[in-house]
């Protein structure tokens, strides 16, 4: 193995993320796998197509190929701009006047005013930030192509006006994703392990790992999506249909009139079709461990995910589809300790409860996954 994590100068330690790389409980040594397969470009334009995934030694062009791409796109749809206030002597009065600087400075007889007023720029401390990480990856990647693309692409924000002063820390701490902004957040987590190098070793041991977001919530989105990306590339070119996302109806035979105001809807994370076989792997994600204490016995699967993939499964089938009335389950959950894989056959569906080990090499993440497709033996 040869790329090995960067130490941080401090360890963070923020709620569920400790200095051993855990996330609420989870260790995960490989964020920048989820994120690759959880990419658009792993899906589209390239990371799937050439094999990156298992070339651990391209790591660093392989992170300034997913921030170069998100870079591009969000140039092309025009990169987010924000507001930063200024103090300026004009002619005119915009925003606050600040009087006592008018006053000292005598500007009133000169036709002038000192204002205090908020500007509408594109210099934000994130745009800044992203610039910085694509200079700073330009330096280390070994690929001379994807370095002139990360210095053209500074060049390109340069041109437009972002400065290469790169913000502090306490500017990015209060960096806020909105409604309108919200696609940039991927951009600016590849910078972060761009700027940092703070790649996730594939080697044994610890070390401090600065996540894309600190929130376990997006982390769990992140498992979902990477586990959609991963089937869609991967199995798509073997004749499956990969849905990621879908919802599904119930099939409602009778109902009250205002019943579809607090009925709930049933999301699906990944659905697998297989037409030629006839197969179907209705897949529920969760970023918790596998088994939880229970009343009666020392582990226990959580019942509340049990009944949630047993309604996917049985709500849809008896109505037509014929691909529903022999559908299979499968709960993924990442491992704990030790691997789970434990299938169950219930009213002629077959549910599989398995993990997937994090910590493990791409190389060994990508062949569990894939074990995951194939028919469970009881």
């Amino acid at each position: 193995m040869a790329v090995v994590a960067a130490q941080m100068e401090s360890p963070i330690v923020n709620g569920d993320l400790g200095v051993e790389g855990r996330i609420g409980g989870i260790p995960v040594r490989n964020i920048w796998l989820l994120m690759l397969y959880a990419s658009d470009l792993f899906r589209s334009s390239g990371i799937g197509k050439v094999g990156l995934e298992d070339s651990p030694d391209d790591l660093p062009d392989l992170i300034a190929e997913i921030l170069a791409h998100v870079v591009e796109t969000r140039l092309r749809r025009h990169i987010s701009s924000g507001y930063r206030s200024r103090d300026a002597v004009l002619n005119r009065v915009r925003g606050r006047i600040d009087v006592l600087a008018t006053e000292r400075n005598q500007l009133l007889a000169r036709g002038l005013v000192a204002c205090h007023f908020d500007e509408l720029t594109i210099d934000t401390p994130r745009n800044r930030f992203v610039r910085a990480a694509l200079e700073s990856i330009s330096r280390v990647v070994g690929r001379k192509e994807v370095a002139h693309r990360c210095r053209s692409l500074a060049s390109g924000m340069k041109a437009m006006g972002v400065s290469g002063n790169p913000p502090t820390l306490a500017e990015m701490s209060a960096d806020r994703f909105g409604r309108h902004d919200a696609s940039d957040r991927f951009m600016v987590a590849a910078a972060k392990l761009a700027l940092d190098l703070t790649l996730p070793t594939e080697t044994a041991g610890t070390s401090a790992l600065l996540l894309p977001d600190r929130e376990v919530t997006w982390v769990r989105r992140l498992f979902e999506r990477a586990i959609g990306g991963f089937y869609d590339v991967v199995l798509s070119p073997q004749g499956w249909h990969v849905k990621c996302g879908g919802t599904l109806s119930w099939q409602i035979e009778q109902k009250t009139s205002g019943i579809h105001k607090i009925l709930p809807n049933m999301r699906t994370d990944v659905v697998l079709d297989h037409s030629s076989t006839g197969r179907r792997i209705v897949i529920d994600t969760k970023f918790t461990t596998i088994v939880t204490s229970g009343w009666y016995r020392e582990e226990t699967l959580r019942s509340g995910y049990v009944y949630q993939i047993y309604a996917y499964l049985r709500s849809q089938a008896g109505y037509g589809d014929l691909l529903a009335n022999s559908a299979s389950g499968l709960l993924l959950h990442p491992a704990l300790g030790d691997m789970v894989d434990e299938t169950v056959v219930i009213q002629g569906h077959s549910i599989r409860f398995a993990t997937v080990d994090l910590t493990a090499s791409s190389t060994e993440i990508r062949s569990q996954l894939l074990r995951l497709c194939e028919p469970a033996i009881l």
